[in-house]
Order: C-alpha cells, then sequence, then structure tokens
C-alpha cells in the first residue's frame, strides 16, 4: 500500500517538467489550440455595419428617425392646414402623397405624426427599463424580501388588462399621448422585470462570478461586468418587442378615437382613412406602411444585435441549485479562543472548532462541518483529503467567506495571519480576498467568463485591487502568465477561455490568485479533470510557486498520490470531522483511525490485470 503511493509520487515527479526536460532541452509547453482564429478588434458598431441584416434595418430606422425629427424642414406644409376643395386630391402640386379628407398633406401628418408615435414609444420604453432592469437585477443577485415583494407586485400588474388600464387612465388622467405611454411603461416594467430577475438568478451561483468575488470585486462591479453582459442581448430582443407593443398600442388607442385628437399621429391617420376606405382605399396604405416598416426595423435590428452580441462561440451553462433558508443560530460562538491558546495556533492560517450549517426548509438546521481544527504556516503545504462530501470544500469556503447561500458558521474559530475573520463584515473580508487570501478553483473552464478575454478577467481585479493603470495592470498580466510557465503570453491574453485547453486555463486561474500577492493559496481540486501529465505540470508549478514566494498552501484533495506528491501535512476528513492529522510519510506509512487505512486501502496496489475480453461464444476456446 505505502509502496503503491511512493510510485505514484515517483510517477509524477519522473513526468515533472522540471525533471523531464525535451530533447533539445527546453521544458515541455502546455499544448496550445493551433487553429484558434484570433479574436478581431472592430467594436459592435463596425461588425453591424458589417452585418447585412443589421445594416439595411439600422439604415431604415435610422432614415425613419431623421425624417420625423427633420419633420419642419422636410415637410411641405403644416400639418394642420387644411383645404376643403382639394379634398382627396392625388399626389402633385407640392403635395408628394397627396391630401386627406379633410385637405391636409399626407406626407406632413405622416412625418409630424411620427414625432408623437415614436415619442410616446420612447417614453413608454424608458419608463420600462427604468423600472423593470434594476430592480430585476436586484431581485435576481440579491433575492430575499424585495425579491419576495416584487415579485408579488409584478404578478398583480402583469394580470391586469393593459388596454382596460389604459382606457381608465385615459378617462381620469385625460387624453394626452404622453400620459396614456407613461403608463403604458408602467404597465410593460414586469416584463423587463422578470426576464432579467429570471436571467440573474441562472447566473449568479455560475463558478466564474464566484471566482470575481474571491479576486475581491465588489457587487455592484461584478453585475456591472459579469452579470449584464449576460442579460443585454434578451434585453435588446425585449426592447424591440415592447417598442412595437407600445407602438401597436398607442395606434389602436387612436384607430378607436380615444387618443389625442388634436395632434397628427399614425394611428389617427388610420382610424381617419378606414372611415374612408370605401372613397379612398389609398389613405389606409401611408400609416399602415410607416407603422409596419418600423416596428419590422426594430425588430430585424434587435435580431442582429442579439447574433452580433452572442457570438462567442461558447454556450453558457446554468446552475439550476436551490438555495435554502439562512441559518439563524441561537447564539455563535465565534473568536473563542484565549491568549495562551492563540500561541499554539498557525502564524498564517488557524482553524479551531469550525462548525458550519444549512438551514432545512422545516426550520431546523444540519451541521455539515464538525468542529475542525487545522493550521498552516507561512511555506507549508497542507493537503486536507477525504471523500467527496466529507466538508473539504465547506471547510476552505468558511476561510473564504464564500459559503453558498444558506450556509453559516454557527461555532468557531477562523484567523488568518492572527486576525479572526468569522463575522467579518462582508466588505473587509473582501478586502482579504486577492490580497492575503488567494483561491485556485476546480473545474478551469467554468471559472472563466466566456464573454471576456483572459487579459481582460486578469486585467481587472488589478486595477480594482491594486489601482494600476490599464497599461502597468497589462504589464503585470503578461507577466504572470509568463511565471505560471505559458508559453505565448501575448496569445492566451488576447484569446477567449473557449481558444485555450483545460490545462492552460488551471494556469490562467493560478496567474489570477497570485496576481495581488497573497500569502496563503487555497486550492480546491486543481488537478481535477486533467490529464496525467498536464497534472504533473501544475504541481509543479505549485512547489515552485511555494520556494519562490513563500505561499502557504491550503490543497484540497481526494487524490493520495497528489498528496505523496506535493504536501508537507495533511489533514484526513470524514463526514465534516478531522479524523487525523499529521505529517504525510507518517499518515500514508502509519496511518493511527480506521478511516484513513480504509482511503489507503483502496488504492490499487499490485492488482493484476484483468485478462482480455472475448465475446460469450468465444470464452474458453483457443483463438
Amino acid at each position: 500500500m505505502s509502496e503503491n503511493l511512493q510510485a505514484v509520487a515517483a510517477v509524477t515527479d519522473a513526468s515533472d517538467p522540471a525533471d523531464a526536460p525535451r530533447a533539445d532541452g527546453t521544458p515541455p509547453a502546455e499544448p496550445t489550440t493551433p487553429d484558434a482564429p484570433a479574436r478581431p478588434g472592430h467594436g459592435l458598431l463596425h461588425r453591424l455595419l458589417r452585418h447585412p441584416l443589421g445594416a439595411s434595418s439600422a439604415g431604415l430606422l435610422l432614415l425613419i428617425v431623421l425624417a420625423v425629427l427633420l419633420a419642419p424642414v422636410l415637410a411641405p406644409q403644416d400639418p394642420g392646414a387644411s383645404s376643403l376643395s382639394g379634398a382627396f386630391a392625388g399626389a402633385g402640386g407640392g403635395h408628394p402623397l397627396g391630401l386627406d379628407s379633410a385637405g391636409r398633406d399626407i406626407l406632413s401628418r405622416l412625418l409630424y405624426g411620427g414625432r408623437e408615435t415614436l415619442g410616446g414609444a420612447v417614453l413608454s420604453l424608458a419608463v420600462g427599463l427604468l423600472l423593470g432592469v434594476p430592480s430585476g437585477l436586484y431581485a435576481g443577485y440579491r433575492g430575499g424580501r424585495f425579491d419576495a415583494v416584487a415579485g408579488w407586485i409584478v404578478n398583480l400588474v402583469m394580470a391586469l388588462p393593459a388596454m382596460v388600464v389604459l382606457l381608465a387612465s385615459r378617462a381620469i388622467l385625460g387624453p394626452k399621448v404622453w400620459v396614456l405611454m407613461l403608463v403604458l411603461g408602467v404597465l410593460v416594467a414586469p416584463s423587463f422585470y422578470r426576464l432579467v430577475r429570471g436571467l440573474v438568478a441562472n447566473v449568479r451561483g455560475e463558478l466564474y462570478v464566484d471566482a470575481a468575488r474571491v479576486s475581491g470585486l465588489t457587487d455592484r462591479r461584478i453585475v456591472a461586468r459579469h452579470i449584464l453582459i449576460v442579460v443585454r442581448a434578451p434585453v435588446i430582443i425585449q426592447v424591440a418587442l415592447v417598442a412595437g407593443i407600445a407602438i401597436g398600442l398607442q395606434a389602436g388607442l387612436e384607430f378607436l378615437g380615444i387618443g389625442s385628437g388634436s395632434a397628427p399621429t399614425w394611428g389617427a391617420m388610420l382610424e381617419e382613412a378606414f372611415q374612408n376606405i370605401q372613397r379612398a382605399p389609398v389613405l389606409m396604405l401611408w400609416p399602415g406602411l410607416a407603422l409596419g416598416l418600423t416596428s419590422g426595423a426594430l425588430v430585424l435590428l434587435a435580431a442582429a444585435l442579439r447574433d452580433l452580441l452572442e457570438d462567442r462561440g461558447t454556450t453558457r451553462r446554468r446552475s439550476t441549485r436551490r438555495a435554502p433558508e439562512p441559518v439563524r443560530p441561537a447564539a455563535r460562538e465565534t473568536g473563542a479562543h484565549t491568549a495562551a491558546d492563540a500561541a499554539d495556533r498557525g502564524e498564517l492560517l488557524s482553524v479551531r472548532g469550525l462548525t458550519v450549517a444549512y438551514g432545512l426548509p422545516d426550520g431546523s438546521d444540519k451541521e455539515v462541518v464538525h468542529g475542525v481544527d487545522l493550521d498552516v504556516a507561512p511555506g507549508e503545504i497542507l493537503g486536507l483529503v477525504g471523500e467527496s462530501g466529507s466538508g473539504k470544500t465547506q471547510t476552505a469556503f468558511s476561510v473564504l467567506g464564500l459559503l453558498p447561500a444558506g450556509g453559516a458558521v454557527t461555532r468557531g474559530s477562523v484567523t488568518v495571519e492572527g486576525h479572526e475573520v468569522v463575522g467579518l463584515p462582508e466588505k473587509r473580508h473582501r478586502s482579504l480576498r486577492g490580497t492575503v487570501i488567494g483561491y485556485v478553483p476546480q473545474e478551469p473552464m467554468s471559472n472563466l467568463d466566456p464573454a471576456f478575454t483572459i487579459g481582460s478577467q486578469l486585467v481587472e481585479p488589478l486595477r480594482v485591487t491594486l489601482g494600476l493603470s490599464r497599461a502597468e495592470a497589462r504589464t503585470r498580466a503578461l507577466d504572470l502568465l509568463r511565471t505560471v510557465e505559458i508559453p505565448d503570453p501575448e496569445r492566451a491574453f488576447r484569446a477567449y477561455p473557449h481558444e485555450i485547453s483545460g490545462g492552460m486555463a488551471q494556469r490562467v486561474l493560478i496567474a489570477g490568485a497570485i496576481s495581488c500577492e497573497p500569502r496563503l493559496l487555497i486550492a480546491d481540486e486543481p488537478t481535477t479533470a486533467l490529464d496525467v501529465r498536464v497534472q504533473a505540470e501544475i504541481l509543479a508549478l505549485l512547489r515552485r510557486l511555494r520556494a519562490e514566494r513563500g505561499l502557504g498552501i491550503l490543497l484540497v484533495t481526494h487524490n493520495l498520490g497528489v498528496v505523496a506528491d506535493l504536501c508537507d501535512r495533511v489533514a484526513v476528513m470524514s463526514e465534516g470531522r478531522v479524523v487525523e492529522t499529521g505529517a504525510v510519510e507518517q499518515v500514508l506509512h502509519a496511518p493511527r483511525h480506521p478511516y484513513t487505512r480504509t482511503l489507503l486501502d483502496a488504492v490499487l496496489d499490485e492488482v493484476p490485470a484483468r485478462a482480455p475480453w472475448q465475446p460469450a461464444h468465444t470464452k474458453g476456446t483457443t483463438v
């Protein structure tokens, strides 16, 4: 058994790039994707103009808006000027589209009517966006009572029939179009709220959002940088749909004759044309064409923008985790250690009596970590090992202050460099992440935001936490990529996460974790899902960083071979408790606890290879 662990460590060391150079004497490099296309640096406007559908729809919509804005210049006459003698006259005589039933110029009324119609739609959109998007962002990201109350109000508003509410508003507030569009904006705000809230609630549990929090970013910056980019494309589509609805409802009100009769609008022109459809059916054409072209251009432009904004070549995974109710312990016993006890605690990290609990739907609490004790000294690597569900990651998240929703440290003490961190306000805890405590998560591809380049995700924490300029942060990010032995830092800096391999992504996460010079590094399964050779390179990199920077490392793993190869000491966890702690050699060669012996017995040791498989009808025969 112990010989097998030594063999595992020996194999890992043999594949270490520091010990196994290539034939030409250069260390092996992380493989890259040879055919990954370079991402062009063009902006959204440039790409929109190169998109046939987007360019045509944007051009048409721009033409309509300009014509409406320049109505005083383009209109042949005042839209209210009439000449009964010229009623229903055709095109000609300074009237390109002819005259209506009252002898008014149709082109002038179209241009001025667009001001009322499009202006009302813009007002409705502005009100809907201002009410729906910020509240949806807050409810989706924070949840809690605001989410519950806002959800109830939204359901109530959405149950109201819009046309009936607008008719009642017209009777109470008057026939002004702007007032009715303001009311319509309130009615469409729930559609923006529900859309944004649902998207944010799905993405807030993603690992790259947790990684942004670990790097020290504030909630406002995380929402602005990592959350808004998720909701922008659906919101753009919703804007187009709501704009079409606003234009249609306004035209419908005017068509029914209950709008503002004094001002020309496209709906009022439709109503007048319908009354005279037998005598001059062509009058239906112009306002109908204006409404159709505007609505169609909006929808096509939104679709084109959605395609351009989502053109990343990746698929974002959604989390379906449902958060339980938060724990409300009767009393917390944090920071309960005496001065004499402090002398026995780790200089860098010390955990004493740590207990973590989660609230259940029935109101009770379930403990998942029970009285954990461990210490990490500067320059020391402590392996926290155990099977899945033993509480390793919960312990690490307690140190980081990033327990999932519903979890809380109910008892115990966690000190970092002698300072108690249990019960710290989020703002003070955030100041420790990145600068004092670095974090390397598992699943590297899930912890990189697919919407941003590698360089962008490295530069942002450097600028926010260290206050570097953009140029200084870029230079430092490239130096970090070289430090973690990425062979082509410039290319990796410009690449998106889907354009690099899993091993290179893990190196990027390590670079991010050490970017702000932390003294303690928490590595949660840093070699998961990596092949054996890349695992060896990552472990060698951690060893080198420990030697060069004096990092203390808490390594969370279930791989005893990694523990044998990398760690100085090991703590074995089972069912939320540390059952054995000691030097690696002592624990692996002479384990005292039965659970530790069970883990070691599970390692394959001198197991004979199975015989080759044979079909059932050939078993026992000679081939």
